[in-house]
């Protein structure tokens, strides 16, 4: 029975931080998340009332935060949502009597009220995607067994010897290299990895010693135990077992196989972000490492990054987690490169609080679904080439099929995992400084390789190289911990007046023409003093670009170093005509650099001449370790960021969200990922050349330190040469002469066919050929030519997924006041039916789907959750 609000105000609030989650009743309530002020005048039970809502509980850990609710039937048959607009009119009403002479008892309530009420928003279920493999065969060809380290640590696993990743006798460089690290007695004993998955089989015989009942829940059917129940809910399972399946006679062991494994069942149906942000904090006092292998569809059209409340939790975790060290978020880099997909349009992986992890297969191959980008950090082995993640499967079974960036995490986080086991004090920091320093370069002769200022070599393919478990532990045992984190958020750059507002309504802007966009950002050394910074860690960079096909776009960051961070290349799939409404991308080439000096960022596109697009502005912030840290500040993450310029002051945005369910991982991950040989000979993206010397512009910057400024510039390629031809005088004179000589031949052709049809013209037929017979192309060409090019109209192409930016709410009158809380009688949840009988495969659901807003297909069971 839930506690009345009285109540719950006076528990301690160490208690209320323990709480188990109470179940949620979406189908028969609307649920919101209300940020209460507690010095802003009026109490929480009072906010509650005036906007006629039950209080719930806290929201997960997040203090001040509390999940309300409200019953659908008290909802207006028009659609305003009734606790929406009872805010908004506590806004205005607030607002209009805000002079000194309005004194009215009304008023002053409805100002108390409205400074008390921080942030509302409405909660939509949403639908996170597994990054796992398609439906995988057993290689019948496994890898002789490795009899000599299976002896020396008395090994029984019957499929220890296919688990190569572990021992690769094939190729004995190509391993997470740990053996040697289980003979000094590293097992990863008792540190707690928790899997925010689809569930997880904790009675299997290699999990159940190692299960941790308290770390875990389910958040999709609200109950204690993450239990798999759907046919597909194999993922979760997978993955836990490569890092903490037991030493036994089962299946095989995991890497740390001593530690303790945690199940947060969060991808088996659509979730809130209100949940979300409570599965990336669950237990986050004791559960050191959240390994998540999902997140947006790796399709090559969508971009998507998490709500405010859920950049919150994880700022909270990375924060308060394991008593101020920081909860570790390990986030597969995505299994979209087949289609085209980058990891930095994914707000997940491009986060500097997560370690994001690419794969390499097992001859250390980079395979063609492992996504690339400036936020790779490192890569871990995983399927490709022939080969397979050999590891647990749900009902006591085995695995042979897993793979994809999906098991390349759970191999990095159990490798976390030891060295936590011995060396527990480090930080969330620490944890990526270490595997900077300690990762592997493969395949050297690979062109995407490139040096840092740092003089470290960087891929955007392979992060700062394959992560060896025994390097990286016996560096952390010696490692010197980081001094607490500092940041810098610089000035934003508006060119030529360009603006959004809260309503991502955009203006002005710098056209983008051929060559390209580009403009400074200047970092003095007084502004490091200013802000208490040191050692340069993460860049980010966020942009306003106005596009009519986002992805024709290209951005490029230059340190003053002259560094290049290729942040985004062109997605052929991406046909949104939304553009990059204050997106925040993010680099890690540039870690350890000296920042001081002009940043240039360059903004092109694919000079299409259907397609065009503006410039509107950027900022910068920088990230890294603190000069003093008596003087080390807490990171409060800022309600509004997306308008240009950012209005860090808002407050009480409107960032509701639309509900999504979006599609399983197998639907674009490479069936033949598995089979399908690697490569080390591609760069990641096409390079540019390198920009000229800005020319003299006018700042459209308030600081002198920020300037804006149109230099066109030449991709590489084709018209690279083409510029350095023209830009000789030799070759002037010769093309001209070439020109002056073709047409000559030209005259000549067309006064001899002349001469030709006066002699023949008796013999044409009297009818004249209807233009009409012609089929028009775009832009008046003739089909065929249009077709021979292989184009399509933008008409047929999918718009890709939402942004995760979102337009205000309609306007809404009327101020609701509740006179009590509501009656606490909780219907009982429509259960999911259980497929016992459906076999242990990714397999990706391709039959019976049902099409659903804002995504392709669905999941099968999506329909029964409402």
């Amino acid at each position: 029975m839930r506690l009345p609000l009285a109540l719950i105000l006076l528990l301690s609030h160490s208690f209320v931080l323990g709480a188990r989650p109470t179940k949620r009743y979406y189908h028969t309530h609307d649920y919101y998340v209300l940020e209460h002020d507690p010095h802003g005048g009026a109490p929480l039970e009072e906010c509650a009332r005036a906007l006629g809502v039950e209080v719930v509980e806290q929201a997960g850990e997040l203090v001040n935060h509390w999940l309300v609710r409200i019953p659908k039937h008290m909802q207006r048959r028009d659609g305003v949502d009734v606790v929406l607009s009872s805010f908004e009119s506590l806004q205005s009403l607030a607002l209009e009597n805000s002079s000194l002479s309005a004194r009215s008892t009304l008023s002053l309530r409805a100002r108390e009220l409205s400074s008390s009420i921080r942030w509302l928003d409405r909660q939509e279920l949403r639908q996170r995607v597994k990054r796992a493999p398609p439906p995988i065969q057993p290689d019948p060809d496994s890898p002789d067994p490795v009899k000599v380290v299976a002896e020396r640590l008395d090994i029984q696993d019957p499929t220890f010897p296919q688990q190569w990743h572990l021992v690769n006798t094939q190729y004995p460089e190509h391993s997470m290299n740990v053996t040697g690290l289980w003979d000094l007695g590293f097992t990863g004993k008792d540190v707690i990895s928790a899997l925010v998955d689809d569930g997880l089989d904790y009675e299997h015989p290699d999990i159940a010693a190692n299960f941790w009942a308290k770390g875990s829940h389910d958040f999709n059917d609200h109950e204690d135990l993450p239990t798999p129940k759907l046919f597909d809910d194999h993922h979760g399972t997978r993955c836990a077992g490569q890092i903490g399946a037991v030493k036994n006679d089962v299946c095989g062991v995991g890497i740390a196989w001593d530690s303790k494994i945690a199940g947060v069942r969060i991808l088996s149906g659509p979730i809130t972000d209100v949940d979300e942000a409570a599965s990336l904090n669950f237990g986050f006092q004791e559960t050191s490492i959240f390994s998540c292998s999902w997140g947006p569809p790796d399709d090559g059209k969508s971009m998507e990054a998490p709500g405010y409340l859920i950049e919150k939790a994880i700022v909270n975790g990375i924060t308060n987690g394991r008593g101020g060290k920081g909860s570790i978020f390990v986030y597969a880099s995505g299994n979209g490169a087949s289609h085209g997909d980058q990891c930095n349009f994914d707000g997940y992986t491009n986060s500097i609080y997560s370690v994001t992890v690419a794969a390499v297969d097992h001859q250390g191959l980079h395979p063609y679904y492992s996504e690339a980008c400036a936020a790779n950090l490192i890569v871990a082995y995983s399927s490709g080439g022939g080969e397979n993640i050999v590891t647990t499967d749900i009902h006591g079974k085995c695995s042979f099929g897993h793979g994809g960036t999906s098991a390349a995490a759970p191999n990095a986080a159990a490798v976390f995992a030891l060295a936590l086991g011995v060396r527990p004090e480090l930080t969330w920091r620490d944890i990526q400084h270490v595997a900077i320093r300690t990762s592997r370069v493969v395949n050297p002769d690979d062109p995407d390789w490139d040096y840092t200022a740092a003089g470290r070599p960087f891929s955007y393919k392979y992060g700062y190289g394959v992560l060896d478990g025994y390097t990286y532990v016996m560096e952390a045992q010696k490692w010197e911990l980081v001094k607490p984190q500092a940041w810098i958020h610089l000035p934003a750059v508006q060119l030529a007046g360009g603006a959004m507002n809260a309503n991502f309504e955009m203006n002005g802007g710098e056209p983008i023409v051929p060559g390209g966009v580009s403009s400074q950002i200047t970092v003095t050394e007084d502004t490091l003093k200013e802000h208490n910074f040191d050692i340069l860690e993460h860049v980010t960079v966020r942009v306003w670009i106005q596009h009519s096909k986002r992805g024709d776009v290209s951005v490029e960051l230059v340190s003053p170093n002259g560094i290049k961070s290729m942040l985004a290349a062109p997605r052929s799939g991406d046909t949104a005509d939304t553009g990059f409404p204050g997106w925040r991308f993010m680099s890690v080439k540039h870690w350890d650099e000296y920042p001081v000096g002009d940043w240039t960022i360059r903004v092109f596109d694919n000079e299409d001449p259907m397609h065009d697009g503006k410039f509107l502005g950027w900022t910068m912030s920088l990230w890294g370790s603190v000069i003093d840290p008596a003087e080390a500040k807490e990171y409060i993450v800022p309600q509004v960021e997306h308008t240009l310029p950012p209005d860090y002051e808002a407050e009480n945005p409107d960032l509701s969200t639309t509900t999504k369910i979006l599609p399983k991982p197998t639907d674009h991950l490479p069936g033949d990922h598995d089979q399908a040989e690697g490569e080390a000979t591609k760069p990641a993206f096409s390079q540019p050349t390198k920009l000229p010397e800005p020319t003299t512009g006018t700042p459209t910057s308030t600081t002198p330190t920020a300037t804006g400024t149109m230099v066109p510039t030449v991709d590489e390629g084709l018209t690279s040469p083409l510029s350095n031809l023209f830009g000789e005088k030799g070759w002037i004179f010769g093309a001209g002469a070439v020109v002056l000589l073709f047409g000559i031949g030209v005259g000549i052709f067309f006064w001899r066919r002349a001469a030709r049809r006066r002699q023949n013209y008796t013999s044409l037929p009297g009818e004249e050929v209807a233009m009409g017979t012609m089929r028009q192309g775009p832009g008046g060409r003739t089909r065929e030519l249009y077709d021979a090019f292989g184009e399509v109209s933008d008409d047929e192409d999918d718009v890709d997924e939402s942004t995760g930016l979102h337009t205000g709410h309609d306007p809404r009158d009327g101020l609701g006041f509740h006179a009590g809380f509501l009656e606490d009688d909780d219907p009982q949840s429509a259960g999911t039916p259980y497929v016992g009988a459906a076999p242990y495969r990714d397999d990706p659901v391709d039959q019976g789907r049902r099409n659903s807003p804002g995504t392709d297909e669905s999941w099968e069971h999506a329909s029964q959750i409402r």
